[in-house]
């Protein structure tokens, strides 16, 4: 016979309900952290301002995400080879405008030398830049023919996946603007967003 009053079990599943689901959000949220954000302005930082805008809004969706001034971008490059040494490892995302988009090239050349891979980068307007470094396995870029900014190539040695997308039919997105348009940045953060849902590979 079953005792009145239900199972004893029932009170203790209740009160290790709420714990659970906490824990299992607070899991989820460490999963997507697991990528790691460095948005490059350009020159000085002046007119920018739309990595600002799109690091806080993949901070808000947990992903951490910073923005940093150009000439940054070695500093930067050392904090995720040291946490690579540390054990850390992390999803690399690099986007970077005008002069930050170059840099952000550079920044993945950097970490090529360390054997990291960078999981994406995306540049907005690029001008006489290097080649990708085979370590990227994704890069988008952004530009405008005629206009500013030019089509991105690999190294001899890439094997990524690499796509150069004309925004100059869209005459309100200017060198100056294209950080800022809504459009391009709701495609940079879905992009960035989709990736750090992925596994950890």
């Amino acid at each position: 016979m079953r005792p009145r009053g239900g199972s004893p079990l029932v009170p203790i599943l209740r009160c290790c309900r709420w714990p659970v689901v906490a824990i299992a959000l607070l899991w989820c949220g460490a999963a997507q952290s697991e990528t790691q954000v460095f948005l490059l302005r350009g020159w000085f930082g002046v007119f920018s301002t739309g990595m600002d805008t799109m690091a806080e809004e993949l901070r808000a969706k947990g992903i951490n995400a910073e923005a940093i001034m150009h000439m940054f971008w070695r500093s930067a490059a050392q904090k995720i080879i040291k946490e690579r040494a540390d054990g850390h490892a992390t999803k690399i995302v690099l986007v970077g405008h005008s002069q930050g988009a170059n840099n952000a090239i550079e920044f993945a050349r950097e970490l090529q030398a360390h054997n990291i891979p960078v999981d994406l980068l995306i540049t907005l307007v690029p001008f006489m830049q290097d080649p990708v470094p085979s370590n990227v396995r994704r890069a988008i870029n952004y530009y405008q023919s005629p206009g500013w900014g030019s089509a991105l190539v690999g190294d001899p040695a890439f094997k990524g996946s690499l796509s150069n997308i004309d925004v100059s039919g869209d005459w309100s997105t200017l060198h100056i603007t294209i950080d800022k348009s809504s459009k391009i940045q709701a495609a940079v953060v879905d992009a960035i967003t989709s990736l750090s849902q992925e596994d950890l590979s």
